[in-house]
């Protein structure tokens, strides 16, 4: 079995005429995913960062953008459910990128604040984040972008 630079199994390339994905090649979701994981795979590779998880610079972002919000508001605004935000809360502040704090507004809660650290390594994210968005502009075509997104939304929104 290969392995990619991570060390984990390589994913199968859409191309390749090796395997018979069938309908799968045609079906929207599976391309998507495809897609998502290997923009993915080529933003850590990119940056560097080994220890880069799904959800971890959408996490930051939302908790800086919104300071005090609640794990469960976090959850929504990147439309994870409790099993894999908890996690992803928990390895943020075990890095020192976030702090949980008691709410001042309900006793029975925590709310998100980033780190100094947090927040420096978030405008470090934001660098490489910007220059891949810049390289999947060019394929998509900077033209084609707002509909791309539209599109994106619409099955976001609809599927909802």
């Amino acid at each position: 079995m290969s392995r990619n630079k991570t060390g984990r199994p390589a994913r199968p390339s859409v191309q390749s005429d090796e395997i018979d994905l069938g309908p799968l090649s045609d079906l929207i979701p599976f391309n998507l995913r495809l897609a998502q994981d290997t923009a993915l795979q080529v933003f850590v590779q990119n940056s560097r960062e080994r220890n880069f998880r799904p959800g971890h610079f959408a996490a930051l972002m939302i908790i800086r953008l919104n300071p005090g919000l609640t794990q469960i508001q976090l959850g929504r605004g990147i439309s994870r459910d409790k099993s894999s935000v908890t996690p992803l809360v928990k390895g943020l502040e075990r890095d020192g990128l976030i702090e949980r704090r008691p709410s001042t507004s309900d006793r029975r809660s925590v709310t998100l604040q980033l780190t100094p650290k947090g927040e420096t390594h978030l405008d470090e994210l934001l660098v490489h984040v910007r220059e891949h968005d810049r390289k999947v502009d060019e394929l998509v075509g900077l033209e084609n972008k707002p509909e791309f997104l539209r599109l994106l939304k619409k099955i976001i929104y609809e599927l909802s």
